[in-house]
C-alpha cells in the first residue's frame, strides 16, 4: 500500500493475519538488486581507470613477403600456337621443367633450317671479309711499290736534271769562250788589214785572218745553239720531272681509291655479318622459346589458356603457378588520418580467417587465436580503396604464425599504440576524436636529441 493517507489503516488493521498480506508486506523488495547495482558500479568505476591499449584495426590477406615469392603467371615472349602439354594442374615443378610446346605462328620462321641457312650466310660473308681484306692489303703492296718506284724514277729525273744544268753551264762557258775568240779574231783581222793597207802585210795573210774570223763566227754561232739545246734540255728534265710527279700520284691516288673502296665494301660486309650473327642468336634464343619452362620451383595453380591448336599473343598470360618456398605475410590498409600513427618496426596482432580466436582489442595480453606482427613496409601513396598499405612479416618473438595459412587469405590486423584509461578512450570515442598521436620510444628520444 502506499499509505499516502493520514488515516493510516496498517495500525488498525493487522495485515499479516492475510495471505496476502503475508506474500506482500513480508517481502524485501530491491534489497539484492540494489547490492548488484551498488557493486556493478564500484566495479565499473574500477574499470574506468583500468588501462586500455589503443589501436588501429583493419583488414587485409595473407601475401608473401618478397616480390618473387607471390603467386604469378608464366608468358610467352613470341606469339604461338600450343601444340603439347607436359603438366596438369597441381602438378609440382622445378625450375626449368618444361611446361608446354608452342609452334611458330609467323610466316618468317617457318623454315625448320633457318638456323643452320643463316649460319652458312655467316660463314660466306666472312668469306666476303677475308677477301676484301686481302684485296686492301694487295693495293697497300701496290701502293707501296708505286711510291718506291715514284722515289726512284723521280731521283733519275733530278740526276737528268742536274746534268742538264751542268751542260748549260759548260756550254755557257763555251759560248763565252767563242765569244772572246771572236772578238780576238776581229782584233787580228782588222790588224791584218791595217798592216796589209800599209804594204807590210800580203794579201794572201789577210784572206786568212777573214777565213778564221768566218770560222770564229761560225763556231760561234755553233756553240750558241748548243747552248740554247742545253736550256731546252733543262726545261724538259723539269717538265718530265713534274710529269712524273703527276703521273705516280695519279696511280697512287688510282690505287689508293680502290683500296678505300675495297674498305668500305669490307666495312659494309663486317656490319652484315654482324647483323646475320645477330639474326643467328635470335633464330637460336627464339626455337628455345618454343618451350615454355618455369621459372622457379612452384606448383602448377590454373591452366589460363587451355586446349590444343589454340594461338596466342605474346606476353598473354598462359599458366599460373605459386613458388614452393615463401616467407609469409600480410597486407593490410590503414585510413589516411591513422597513417602518422603506423611506424616501421611497430607491433600489430593478427587475425586470420578460419582460426578461432577471442579478441579483446584494447587488451592484447587476455586476447586468444592472435599472432604477433611487425610493420615492415609502409606505401607513400594512396591505394585505389582510398587506404594505405602496409606491410607486416611475422614477430619472431612471437608464436610462430600456423603453417595451414595459405596466400589470399582473409586477415584482421590491430595496431598497438599507447595505454591509456579506460574512460579516456570512451570520451574519446564519444567524441568521434583521433587516438593520441604516438611515436615510438626511439622516435621519441631522437626528436629530444635533436631539439637540443
Amino acid at each position: 500500500m502506499l499509505n499516502i493517507s493520514h488515516n493510516q489503516l496498517d495500525k488498525d488493521v493487522d495485515l499479516n493475519d492475510y495471505k496476502s498480506g503475508q506474500k506482500i508486506m513480508n517481502k524485501k523488495y530491491y534489497k539484492y538488486f540494489n547490492r548488484f547495482l551498488l557493486a556493478a558500479a564500484i566495479i565499473l568505476l574500477i574499470v574506468l581507470f583500468l588501462p586500455w591499449t589503443q589501436n588501429i584495426s583493419g583488414n587485409g590477406t595473407v601475401t608473401t613477403l618478397k616480390p618473387n615469392q607471390r603467386p604469378q603467371t608464366i608468358q610467352s615472349q613470341i606469339p604461338g600456337r600450343i601444340e603439347e602439354w607436359f603438366v596438369q594442374e597441381g602438378d609440382y615443378v622445378s625450375k626449368g621443367d618444361t611446361i608446354l610446346r608452342i609452334s611458330e605462328v609467323k610466316s618468317d620462321y617457318f623454315d625448320d633450317k633457318l638456323v643452320e641457312r643463316t649460319n652458312q650466310q655467316i660463314k660466306a660473308k666472312s668469306s666476303s671479309v677475308n677477301a676484301y681484306a686481302g684485296k686492301v692489303e694487295a693495293l697497300n703492296r701496290q701502293i707501296s711499290a708505286l711510291r718506291n718506284e715514284q722515289k726512284l724514277k723521280i731521283e733519275q729525273t733530278r740526276n737528268k736534271l742536274k746534268q742538264s744544268e751542268l751542260k748549260v753551264k759548260s756550254d755557257s762557258i763555251d759560248f763565252e769562250a767563242a765569244k772572246t775568240n771572236l772578238k780576238i779574231a776581229e782584233t787580228q783581222f782588222i790588224r791584218i788589214q791595217t798592216l796589209q793597207n800599209e804594204g807590210l802585210k800580203a794579201v794572201k795573210d789577210v784572206e786568212e785572218k777573214r777565213l778564221k774570223l768566218q770560222e770564229t763566227q761560225a763556231k760561234l754561232i755553233s756553240q750558241q745553239n748548243k747552248y740554247l739545246a742545253s736550256q731546252n734540255q733543262v726545261i724538259n728534265a723539269r717538265i718530265e720531272l713534274s710529269r712524273t710527279n703527276a703521273a705516280f700520284a695519279d696511280k697512287i691516288s688510282k690505287a689508293q681509291s680502290d683500296m678505300f673502296t675495297a674498305q668500305s665494301s669490307g666495312f659494309d660486309t663486317e656490319a652484315q655479318v654482324s647483323k646475320l650473327e645477330n639474326s643467328y642468336s635470335n633464330y637460336k634464343k627464339r626455337n628455345s622459346l618454343l618451350f615454355v619452362t618455369a621459372p622457379q620451383n612452384g606448383y602448377i595453380n590454373k591452366a589460363l589458356t587451355g586446349g590444343i591448336g589454340i594461338t596466342f599473343k605474346e606476353g598473354q598470360e598462359l599458366v599460373g603457378i605459386m613458388p614452393a618456398q615463401y616467407d609469409l605475410a600480410v597486407e593490410t590498409f590503414v585510413r589516411p588520418i591513422d597513417l602518422p600513427l603506423v611506424h616501421i618496426g611497430e607491433d600489430v596482432r593478427v587475425q586470420f580467417d578460419g582460426w578461432p580466436a577471442i579478441v579483446f582489442s584494447g587488451w592484447p595480453n587476455v586476447s586468444y587465436g592472435t599472432y604477433g606482427a611487425k610493420v615492415v613496409a609502409i606505401e607513400n601513396f594512396i591505394s585505389d580503396n582510398g587506404k594505405y598499405r602496409i606491410l607486416l612479416a611475422p614477430n619472431a618473438d612471437d608464436h610462430k604464425w600456423p603453417e595451414a595459412i595459405r596466400v589470399g587469405s582473409g586477415a584482421r590486423t590491430i595496431a598497438l599504440l599507447e595505454d591509456v584509461p579506460i574512460w579516456f578512450e570512451l570520451w574519446r570515442q564519444v567524441n568521434s576524436f583521433p587516438p593520441n598521436y604516438y611515436q615510438p620510444k626511439g622516435a621519441k628520444t631522437a626528436s629530444k636529441k635533436d631539439k637540443k
